[in-house]
C-alpha cells in the first residue's frame, strides 16, 4: 500500500493547514469544514493529517479508545479497575460513507452471534471507533438529514446512545469533526454547519509557479512515494513535536477578561448568531497562541481566530457571498496593534516547512472561491422599458434583477416516491417511520428482527435442532429474514422552462420570474431539493441554471439572465426533455415537476406551432404546470391549448409575481 502524501509537502492551502491544526490543538474548538472546487487538496490533506498527529495513550483492549487518565472512562468494556493497562497508538482517521446506514455509524445488535449463539452483544459503530481521533465527512454537504441528525446528537453531547433490537448501550464520542465539501453541489445544513468550529474557503492557486510545484511534486510521490516520504519525513517529525508541545501549553494558555471583550465585540459587529462564535473564538485563539509557543492570546492571535470562526456564522441574507469584511476586521482590532511582539515577523507567525498550516497566501484564502473579482455589472436598462418582439434573430435585449426572495410555503408531489431522501414529498426510503416489512432483496436493506423472529416462530416445533444445541433457541431459516419498509420524505426536481422572448414583456416579468425561482430554491434548500431553469428566447433555448441545490451558484446565475427577441417554444421544450432525460441517467429515482412560465406564443423556424406541438408529446407523462403570462384585453389563449397537448395543469396568470408562481407550484403539486 503506498504512503500517505506527507501533509507538510500540500502546497498553497495555508488557511486550511492552519485550522486543521487548531483543530487538532484544541477539539473543543469543533472541528473544520473545508469548502472548495473539485481538484484543491482537500482529502490529500485531511487524510495526511493522522499521520502528523501526536499519538495517544488508550486502555489496553478497549474497543472504545478510553482515555486511562480519566477518573470514569464512559466505556460498555468497562469498569477497568484503578491501574489498567495502558496501549500507545496513532490516532484514528475514520472516514464516514455519505451512503453509510444508521447501524454502521451507530452501531447495533452483533447480527452473526445473534443468530449462531442467541447472544445480544453490541458492535461497535464509526462513532466509537472515531472517539479521541478524527471523523471525516467526504462531500458532507451531500450527507443524508438522517444522519446529519445523529452527528448533531453526539457533536452537542459527546456521546452516543444507542437503544434498538434489544441494544441499550452508551459510550463517549468526542472526536474532530472534518468535513469537506464542493458548493456547487448544494449547501450545507445550517444546523450542521453551525457545529463547525472553524471553516476555510480553498482554491486552486493562479500562480503558474505555483502550480507548477504543486505538479511536480505530485509527479514525485506518484513514481516514488516512499522516496518522497522520505525527504518529508524530518519535516513530518518537526510538525509532530511542534503539535505535541502546542498540546500540553494549551492550559497554561492567558485568556484575559480584555481579550474576552474585544472577542465579544467582534462578535457583535459581525452579528454573528449564538454565543458559540465567541467561544469557539476564544478557543481558537488560545490554541494559535500555543500553536505560536506563547502563553498569553495576542490582537494576531484574535485575528487568525475570527477569520476561521466569523465567516460561516455572520448573519446574511440567503443569496450573499460567504465571508467577513477583512477591512473591517481590521479596523476593530487595529487599535491595540501595539500588543504584539516588536520582534515577529511583520509578515504573520511562523510557518511550517513548505506549505505548513499558517501563512498569507493569495491563492488559498478563505475568499478564494468567491469567484471572479471583475464580473461584469448587469446590463443596464430603462427603467420602464422591455425588450421588443420585432424583428428576426434575437433582437434586442435586457437585464432583469429579481427582487427579494420570499419564503415558500410547502409543495409536495402526489403519490409515494422512492427517491433520494430529503423533506419534501413522501416516498418510501431507507429510514423513516416504519410501516412493514418484506422479504429482503438484494443485500440493501434494515434488519427488522421482530418481523424475522415472527416469521419464524411457526416454524420452530417442526425444525430440528442440531446436536448440542442450547434449549430454547430459536432456529431461523434464510427465509425467514425480514427486512423495514419504511416511509419518509425524499427531494424532488423543479425544473423552470421560461419564456424569455420580448413578447413576455420580459424586462417586468422576468424580474419576477426569477424572484419566484430564488424563492423556490431557498426552500428548496431547506428541503434538499433540486432546481434546474431552462430559458427560450432568440432561435435556440438554453440550460441557464443546471439542476442545483447551491443557494450560492444559483443566484449568480440567475442575476445576469437576459431576456428578448423571438420565441423559439419547439426548442424550450426539446431542451426541458434532455434535461431530464440527463437527470433520469444521473438520479433515475428523484420525480420531476416542470413549470412552463410562457404566453404560448411560438414565432421561431419553419411551423412552429406544429413543432411545439410534437415537442409537446415528448413530455407525455411527466407532470407539468404552463403559467399563462399572456395580459392585455386581447388574448390569444395559446398557452391553454399548450396545455391541453401536455396534458398539463393551467394556470392563468395575469400577473407574474414571485407570490402567485410559489402559489401555482403549491397547488398542483
Amino acid at each position: 500500500m503506498p504512503r500517505q502524501y506527507p501533509f507538510s509537502a500540500v502546497v498553497g492551502s495555508d488557511d486550511m493547514a492552519l485550522a486543521l491544526v487548531l483543530a487538532s490543538i484544541s477539539p473543543a474548538i469543533g472541528g473544520v469544514l473545508v469548502r472548495g472546487e473539485k481538484g484543491t487538496a482537500k482529502s490529500t490533506m485531511v487524510r495526511a493529517l493522522a499521520s502528523v498527529l501526536p499519538p495517544i495513550d488508550v486502555v489496553a483492549g478497549d474497543r472504545f479508545s478510553s482515555d486511562p487518565a480519566e477518573a470514569d472512562p464512559r466505556s460498555p468494556d468497562g469498569p477497568f479497575g484503578p491501574h489498567p493497562d495502558v496501549e500507545s497508538r496513532p490516532v484514528r482517521l475514520v472516514e464516514l460513507p455519505v451512503g453509510a446506514t444508521e447501524d454502521r455509524v451507530l452501531g447495533s445488535l452483533h447480527l452473526q452471534k445473534a443468530l449462531s449463539e442467541g447472544v445480544t452483544e453490541y458492535e461497535p459503530g464509526l462513532l466509537a471507533r472515531a472517539h479521541r481521533g478524527i471523523l471525516y465527512v467526504d462531500e458532507v454537504n451531500l450527507l443524508h438529514d438522517h444522519l446529519v441528525d445523529l452527528l448533531l446528537d453526539a457533536a452537542a453531547m459527546g456521546r452516543s446512545t444507542v437503544e434498538r433490537d434489544g441494544v441499550s448501550i452508551e459510550h463517549a464520542a468526542r472526536f474532530v469533526l472534518i468535513g469537506t465539501m464542493n458548493p456547487e453541489e448544494g449547501e450545507l445544513r445550517p444546523q450542521l454547519l453551525d457545529r463547525f468550529g472553524l471553516t476555510v474557503d480553498v482554491s486552486a492557486p493562479r500562480d503558474p509557479q505555483l502550480r507548477a510545484e504543486v505538479t511536480r511534486r505530485r509527479l514525485a510521490f506518484d513514481a516514488a512515494p516512499e522516496t518522497f516520504a522520505a525527504r518529508w519525513a524530518d519535516d513530518e517529525a518537526t510538525l509532530t513535536d511542534r503539535l505535541a508541545a502546542a498540546q500540553k501549553l494549551l492550559d497554561q494558555v492567558l485568556l484575559t477578561d480584555d481579550d474576552l471583550v474585544r472577542i465579544a465585540e467582534i462578535c457583535a459587529a459581525f452579528d454573528v448568531d449564538g454565543m458559540r462564535a465567541d467561544i469557539v473564538t476564544a478557543r481558537a485563539a488560545v490554541a494559535h497562541a500555543a500553536w505560536e509557543g506563547r502563553t498569553h492570546v495576542s490582537t494576531e492571535d484574535i485575528r487568525v481566530a475570527a477569520r476561521l470562526a466569523l465567516p460561516h456564522r455572520r448573519r446574511r441574507n440567503p443569496f450573499d457571498e460567504p465571508g467577513i469584511d477583512e477591512q473591517q476586521l481590521e479596523d476593530l482590532l487595529g487599535d491595540d496593534e501595539p500588543d504584539t511582539d516588536p520582534d515577529d515577523d511583520p509578515e504573520g507567525p511562523d510557518t511550517p516547512p513548505e506549505g505548513g498550516p499558517e501563512g498569507g497566501s493569495d491563492e488559498g484564502g478563505p475568499d478564494a472561491d468567491d469567484g471572479p473579482s471583475d464580473t461584469p455589472p448587469p446590463t443596464p436598462g430603462d427603467a420602464e422599458g422591455e425588450s421588443s418582439p420585432s424583428g428576426p434573430g434575437s433582437g434586442s435585449t435586457s437585464t432583469a434583477q429579481a427582487g427579494t426572495p420570499s419564503r415558500a410555503r410547502l409543495f409536495t408531489v402526489e403519490g409515494l416516491g422512492a427517491g433520494e431522501a430529503g423533506r419534501r414529498s413522501r416516498a418510501l426510503t431507507s429510514n423513516g417511520r416504519r410501516v412493514g416489512a418484506r422479504r429482503p432483496e438484494g443485500s440493501g436493506g434494515r434488519l427488522d428482527l421482530p418481523q424475522t423472529l415472527w416469521a419464524a416462530a411457526p416454524h420452530q416445533s417442526v425444525r430440528r435442532p442440531r446436536p448440542g444445541t442450547p434449549a430454547g433457541r430459536v432456529l431461523l431459516d434464510p427465509t425467514d429474514l425480514r427486512v423495514a419498509i419504511t416511509e419518509g420524505r425524499e427531494s424532488n426536481l423543479v425544473l423552470f422552462c421560461v419564456d424569455a422572448s420580448g413578447s413576455m414583456a420580459a424586462r417586468k416579468r422576468m424580474g419576477q420570474v426569477k424572484t419566484a425561482i430564488l424563492s423556490l430554491l431557498l426552500d428548496a434548500y431547506q428541503r434538499r431539493d433540486k432546481v434546474g431553469l431552462v430559458t427560450f428566447r432568440g432561435d435556440s433555448a438554453d440550460l441557464a441554471l443546471p439542476p442545483t441545490g447551491s443557494v450560492d451558484i444559483a443566484a449568480r446565475r440567475l442575476d445576469d439572465l437576459p431576456a428578448g427577441g423571438r420565441t423559439p417554444l419547439a426548442e424550450g421544450l426539446l431542451q426541458v426533455v434532455e434535461t431530464l432525460r440527463i437527470e433520469r441517467v444521473r438520479d433515475p429515482r428523484r420525480r420531476p415537476l416542470v413549470v412552463l412560465v410562457t404566453d404560448g406564443r411560438a414565432t421561431h423556424g419553419v411551423d412552429p406551432v406544429v413543432r411545439s406541438r410534437r415537442a409537446a408529446g415528448l413530455l407525455a407523462g411527466v407532470e407539468t404546470v404552463v403559467v399563462d403570462c399572456e395580459s392585455g384585453a386581447f388574448q390569444l389563449g395559446l398557452a391553454r391549448v399548450l396545455a391541453e397537448h401536455l396534458e398539463a395543469s393551467y394556470v392563468p396568470l395575469a400577473e407574474v409575481t414571485a407570490d402567485a408562481l410559489t402559489s401555482v407550484v403549491r397547488e398542483v403539486a
